[in-house]
Order: C-alpha cells, then sequence, then structure tokens
C-alpha cells in the first residue's frame, strides 16, 4: 500500500485520499474510516490524517458530522479557497489570520465555556514548553489558537480556520525562519494575556491583543 514521504504530511494524506475517492473506493455518501483505521493505512499518525480531513472538508470533499463520522461529498476539489491558498504569501496569510482570529478571539471571550477555558490555558502552557523546536512551536501555537477559536462557538470561523491552517503552518514557519527567533518572552506574554482577556470575559481586550500581535507580526516582514 502506498505511503506518504515525510515532507507536506497533511497535504500528501490529503491527496492520497482523494484518490481513493475517485478510485471508488468511497463512493459519494460514503463513510470513512475512522482515524485509527486511516491512519496507518496512509502511514501517518492519527492528528495527520485528522488534519487531513479538515484540510479536505474545507475543500468541499468532505463533511464531518458530529456523532456520525465523516462523509464524503464530492470526489473533485473546489478550487477557489484551496488555489488561493496556494499561492497566498506570508504577509496575505497574516492579514485572512487577523479576520478568523480577533472575530474569534472576541466570542471565545463571551461565550467560553470552563472546559474550553481550561483547553485554552492547557495549549498556553503547551506552547510555553515548545519554545526552542521550530516545528514543535508552530504546532502548538496554531493548537493555542484554536482551542480559541474552538471556544467561540462559530462554526464558520472554525471551519476558515482548519481549512486555513495548513497553509498558515507553512507560512509561518518561513516566517520565523527569516526572523531567526521565535518564542521569546515577549511573545509568550501576549499570548498568556490573550489568554486571561478570554479568562476574564474581556472581549475588546482579548480583540485588540490579538489583532495588535498579528499586526506587530507583519510589521517585522517589512
Amino acid at each position: 500500500m502506498t505511503t506518504v514521504r515525510r515532507e507536506s504530511l497533511a497535504e500528501q494524506a490529503a491527496a492520497l485520499i482523494l484518490a481513493r475517492i475517485r478510485d471508488g473506493e468511497w463512493e459519494i455518501g460514503g463513510k470513512l474510516p475512522g482515524e485509527t483505521t486511516l491512519a496507518p493505512q496512509l502511514g501517518v499518525g492519527r492528528s495527520t490524517a485528522r488534519e487531513a480531513i479538515r484540510l479536505l472538508a474545507g475543500r468541499g470533499v468532505l463533511a464531518t458530522r458530529q456523532g456520525a463520522g465523516v462523509f464524503v461529498i464530492a470526489a473533485d476539489v473546489s478550487e477557489g479557497l484551496g488555489a488561493a491558498l496556494q499561492h497566498a504569501d506570508i504577509v496575505a496569510v497574516i492579514e485572512a489570520r487577523t479576520a478568523i482570529e480577533v472575530e474569534a478571539a472576541a466570542l471565545a471571550a463571551e461565550r467560553r465555556t470552563a472546559a474550553e477555558l481550561t483547553a485554552v490555558r492547557r495549549a498556553l502552557e503547551a506552547r510555553a514548553l515548545h519554545r526552542t523546536d521550530l516545528d514543535e512551536h508552530v504546532e502548538t501555537d496554531l493548537a493555542f489558537h484554536r482551542s480559541i477559536v474552538v471556544a467561540a462557538h462559530s462554526p464558520i470561523l472554525l471551519e476558515l480556520f482548519d481549512s486555513f491552517a495548513p497553509r498558515s503552518r507553512h507560512a509561518m514557519t518561513d516566517m520565523l525562519r527569516l526572523r531567526g527567533d521565535h518564542g521569546d518572552d515577549d511573545d509568550h506574554d501576549v499570548h498568556e494575556r490573550i489568554s486571561l482577556a478570554i479568562e476574564s470575559r474581556d472581549a475588546d481586550a482579548a480583540a485588540g491583543l490579538t489583532r495588535a500581535h498579528l499586526r506587530a507580526l507583519k510589521e517585522r516582514l517589512s
């Protein structure tokens, strides 16, 4: 059975899933196997298989139904958003993150549950533990921001974030390599302040801190 190479694992896993759909292994309306079954078939971990599913969901191929599983809804990729993401530069990525994450932070401050706040705190702690390794830092940073989007209780913002995550990951990795530094105390402090604003249900502060953080990233590229 064909497995993926180590580079661009989620993209390659998504391509293999799509190829198997087009080969007729799963028909439109059919249900994909669970992550524990699918991941070994692709030669990746469960988290990568999950990301590949999110990627294809964002491209209109798969749909996740709560409590039921993942289903095929098309055999062809919708190229609009996917093509735009593939060609987006780092500045465009940061601008798109701003559009998604600023509103999500405000909504999370208003809507988060106690369990979701715990998830945000744990993601922040994990982010703090992975400041030295670039790839781990980017992964834990994305996980932190995703926990906020989840707490926003906005299915469309979450869908956009998940669809955007692979390109965002690559862009942020490239940006941090160009900068030559990441995960310093100031960077951690602003993320902690965002978490505290969400905890205190201060929507204006959560949105403002998120916007300022992303604006600073953009300005450092100038």
